[in-house]
C-alpha cells in the first residue's frame, strides 16, 4: 500500500529504448531461484564475468549483499521475505530500465512473490531460472554452515528444513547444478540469451 501522497512521475528525455540501442543488447532480469546452497550466487558471479567479457553491461543483486544495506531491517518471517522480494523487484525494474542485464540471486521461496516481480516488468524482461539441486545436495555443500545450524535448531524458519520452498511452476530455464558444471550452466544460459536475441 502506497503511503506517499502528492507525488507525480517525472519522465526522462532519454528512454529505455535509447539506452538499449546505445548498449547493443536487451536488459532482462535473470531471476535465479533455488534452495540455499544450490549455486545461485556462484552462477551469477560466473555469468556476470562471462557477459562482462563480451562487453555486456550487467549488475548482480545477491541476497546476502542486499541484506547488508537496502534490506537490513528485514528478517526471515514470511512477511519480511515477501517485502524483501518486493523491494528487489523494484530495484531490478530500475536496473532493467537503465539498460542493464540484471542477475538476481535470491532463494525467493514463494511462487506468488516471483510472479509479482514478473508483473512489474515488461513482457519478456523477466527470465525465471530455477537453480535445481536436491536438498541432500545442498546440505552436503552447505557452504555457510546454515543447514547444520538449522538441523541443530539454531536457525528457525530455514527454507527447505522448517520453511517451504515452492519450485517454479514454469521457469524459462532450469539449471541442474548437480548434473552440470558452473561452466556448462553459464554456457547454457548465454546460449538461451543469444537464441532469444537478448544479446548478440
Amino acid at each position: 500500500m502506497t503511503k506517499a501522497t502528492n507525488i507525480v512521475w517525472h519522465d526522462s528525455v532519454v528512454s529505455k529504448q535509447d539506452r538499449l540501442q546505445l548498449n547493443g543488447h536487451q536488459s532482462p532480469v535473470l531471476w535465479f531461484t533455488g534452495l540455499s546452497g544450490s549455486g545461485k550466487s556462484t552462477l551469477t558471479v560466473a555469468l556476470e564475468k562471462a557477459l562482462y567479457d563480451q562487453g555486456i553491461r550487467t549488475y548482480r543483486l545477491d541476497g546476502d549483499n542486499i541484506r547488508h544495506g537496502l534490506n537490513n531491517n528485514l528478517g526471515f518471517s514470511p512477511e519480511d521475505r515477501k517485502e524483501n522480494i518486493r523491494r528487489i523487484g523494484e530495484v531490478a525494474k530500475l536496473m532493467s530500465d537503465a539498460g542493464l542485464i540484471t542477475l538476481t540471486a535470491f532463494i525467493s521461496p514463494y511462487q506468488e512473490d516471483r510472479d509479482n516481480v514478473r508483473q512489474l516488468l515488461a513482457d519478456g524482461d523477466f527470465i525465471e531460472i530455477y537453480v535445481k539441486c536436491s536438498l541432500e545436495g545442498c546440505e552436503q555443500r552447505d557452504p555457510k554452515g546454515l543447514y547444520q545450524k538449522a538441523r541443530a535448531g539454531e536457525i528457525k524458519g530455514f527454507t527447505g528444513i522448517d520453511a517451504p520452498y515452492e519450485q517454479p511452476v514454469n521457469p524459462e530455464l532450469t539449471v541442474d547444478t548437480e548434473e552440470n558444471t558452473v561452466e556448462q550452466s553459464v554456457a547454457n544460459i548465454i546460449q538461451y540469451l543469444k537464441t532469444r536475441n537478448y544479446i548478440k
